[in-house]
């Protein structure tokens, strides 16, 4: 049994959030120059428009290769490269079947949104807990610092974490909206004028 492709418009989202995840994969937060990571965001909206488990791995491939990339010829600290970034599959594959969810659970107009975002902030911080709990585990950077020390230090991270994908989701969102107005009203002016 083949497996069904990409419809063209599924094909431009793929590429739109890969080249996402591409340009924005070199600082969790961002700063004055550069866009904050998008990578929960892509995984959120890759489970949502896409649902294809081979593209989550594509775009678990794709995360990989960026971190390799940088890190072997930008010069981007590899801190974060210890055992703990294997549980980077499970803290994505939250956002992701969370995405899935929420496509199956679609809801037109204002309704659909306190579904999405409360499947994102369930998720992110199932992410966030995921990530930080394997890295507090697993890093060896920590022996001296109680769980309760660290959580208290990473806490403060949480938030940074949420907003940032939390703008992309809406980002997209919006702009899925626009293009379903577009849509619409080009429909209506061709049944106007028949």
């Amino acid at each position: 049994m083949h497996a069904k492709r990409l419809s063209h418009s599924e094909l431009a989202i793929a590429c739109a959030l890969g080249a996402l995840m591409m340009a924005t994969r070199f600082h969790h937060f961002g700063s004055a120059l550069q866009l904050p990571d998008a990578s929960l965001a892509v995984f959120f909206l890759g489970g949502l428009y896409l649902r294809r488990t081979l593209a989550f791995g594509a775009y678990a491939g794709l995360a990989a290769l960026v971190d390799y990339m940088t890190i072997a010829h930008v010069g981007v600290s590899d801190w974060c490269v210890t055992p703990a970034y294997a549980f980077l599959l499970p803290t994505y594959a939250c956002l992701w079947w969370a995405g899935v969810w929420c496509s199956e659970h679609e809801r037109r107009g204002w309704r659909r949104y306190p579904r999405l975002a409360g499947a994102l902030f369930c998720a992110t911080a199932l992410a966030f807990l995921i990530s930080n709990a394997s890295f507090y585990a697993l890093s060896g950077y920590f022996s001296g610092l109680s769980l309760i020390e660290y959580s208290t230090r990473v806490a403060k991270y949480f938030p940074p974490y949420l907003a940032s994908a939390a703008a992309y989701v809406a980002a997209a969102v919006a702009v899925q909206g626009l293009f379903a107005h577009m849509a619409r009203a080009k429909a209506g002016a061709i049944a106007g004028r028949s």
